[in-house]
């Protein structure tokens, strides 16, 4: 992957952009709605969280597992997945560790590694917080949608 990435975008976009009750959804779904394997990206660990979340939403929202397999593929079809090997993958961790970090917030380590690794303009989220913590060189890029 030798060209930046317009975009990268978090598990929690790509969530609010399945549901048009969420209030975040249109500017979500805007985003996916836009993208393409040449201007998008996500981890490759955004595809298990999205099927995971989306096959047990609380409050009765959930789907069937094959819808929300179904909703996964569409994800695959509109961006580059990112993946990390096992270098990319024990770096972030050990990133993580000497930063003090505990926890979830290792998932967001692990996505921001990959939005590094495609030189991601924009990486968008709904929980910018989070993301800078892990990466606070990322300011500037780090939004929400």
């Amino acid at each position: 992957m030798n060209a930046p990435i317009a975009v990268f975008l978090d598990t929690s976009v790509l969530i609010a952009s399945s549901d048009a009750a969420d209030p975040r959804y249109g500017r979500s779904h805007s985003l996916l709605a836009a993208a393409t394997p040449a201007t998008a990206a996500c981890g490759a660990h955004t595809l298990a969280e999205v099927y995971a979340v989306l096959s047990r939403l609380p409050g009765g929202k959930k789907v069937r597992p094959e819808l929300a397999g179904l909703l996964v593929e569409q994800i695959v079809a509109r961006v580059t997945v990112v993946s990390l090997d096992a270098e990319e993958y024990a770096a972030t961790l050990r990133t993580t560790a000497r930063m003090g970090l505990a926890g979830g917030i290792v998932f967001d380590a692990l996505l921001l590694a990959c939005a590094r690794k495609v030189d991601a303009e924009r990486i968008y989220t709904w929980n910018v917080r989070h993301f800078l913590m892990v990466a606070p060189d990322l300011a500037g890029r780090i939004v929400t949608p």
